[in-house]
């Protein structure tokens, strides 16, 4: 009896305990949520570190401190020395079915000069109050000043590229710069603006030798937007950027490379370029029709010298 009852007491404080262990989990699991959830809500504009190698997870290059994809220096100075243009470089995001990465009509401040860097990508809206109201109490709760223009401004660094989704408003709208911050940006990060809604003061800030991509110039400064989103995935006309890209612009519009496609673009406009160096000299020989080597020579000699040419960049594989 005595046995009996020992293994019933037994049993009563193991079931017991099991519970009140059991309990102290799912307790414990429900504030590392909590804290896991409040943590995230407190990010109302931009990425985690975490969200941000989740939606850039095919960068091959190195991240700055918040996770943002960070192409080397050395890298873009190989895209500017080249002067990759617009039209050279789309073919190899269409190959890879990235064909939401264009968008053209637009103005710039110098006609003919081209513009480059990483994307810092800055979303606004147009204002409304409870939408206001609720990004200043979540800052508030969570110990933060919610984001402002001036600060997307002074998170730039050498080489990035600011691009900014402004709606696309001009009159009305919130211009994003006149010519004393475009300064600073242009001081800060060596390459421009773009900016998908209107600017001021052009003749100022294009003096300073600064390019900026624009839709449009607004004079009368009554327009109001607020910040909802800085270094996120954001539309530019037809154009889908995140933080991080390689974004060039030239007199056809601008274009937004993934930092897994740079490479390729480098090596492809090399091989493309020789390509078109080597058929413009057979034309400059007058003896070829041009259905004779357009698109590839038809003869085998040729074909071959075209080939090599192309392969190795060596003059002694010109057609002579």
């Amino acid at each position: 009896m005595k046995t009996l009852r020992k293994e019933a007491i037994k049993n009563l404080f193991v079931g017991f305990y099991n519970h009140f262990f059991r309990n102290c989990c799912i307790v414990c699991t429900l504030l590392l949520v909590l804290t896991f959830t409040s943590t995230v809500s407190a990010q109302v504009h931009k990425f985690t570190e975490e969200q941000m190698k989740d939606f850039t997870s095919l960068n091959p290059y190195g991240r700055f401190p918040d996770g943002r994809p960070m192409i080397p220096d050395e890298v873009l100075d190989t895209v500017r020395q080249m002067q990759i243009q617009v039209i050279e470089a789309i073919g190899t995001l269409t190959s890879h079915k990235y064909n939401n990465q264009f968008d053209g009509n637009w103005k710039t401040l110098i006609p003919g000069k081209k513009i480059m860097g990483r994307a810092v990508t800055v979303q606004f809206m147009p204002t409304r109050p409870d939408l206001e109201a609720g990004i200043q109490n979540v800052a508030k709760k969570n110990n933060y000043i919610s984001v402002t223009k001036t600060n997307t401004i002074d998170m730039l660094q050498k080489n990035d590229l600011v691009v900014v989704d402004l709606f696309g408003k001009i009159e009305g709208g919130l211009p994003y710069v006149g010519d004393k911050l475009a300064y600073y940006i242009w001081k800060t990060t060596g390459t421009g603006l773009i900016v998908d809604g209107g600017i001021y003061y052009l003749e100022t800030i294009a003096r300073s030798g600064m390019q900026a991509f624009y839709r449009g110039t607004q004079i009368a400064l009554s327009g109001q937007a607020i910040v909802s989103g800085v270094n996120i995935p954001i539309r530019i006309g037809s154009a889908v950027i995140m933080p991080g890209d390689l974004v060039i612009g030239d007199d056809d519009g601008i274009l937004a490379i993934p930092p897994q496609f740079v490479s390729e673009v480098i090596k492809t406009t090399i091989t493309n370029r020789r390509r078109d160096v080597w058929i413009k000299k057979a034309f400059d020989l007058g003896r070829f029709k041009s259905n004779e080597i357009y698109g590839s020579p038809k003869d085998p000699v040729l074909l071959k010298l075209f080939n090599d040419y192309k392969a190795t960049g060596d003059p002694k594989f010109l057609p002579k």
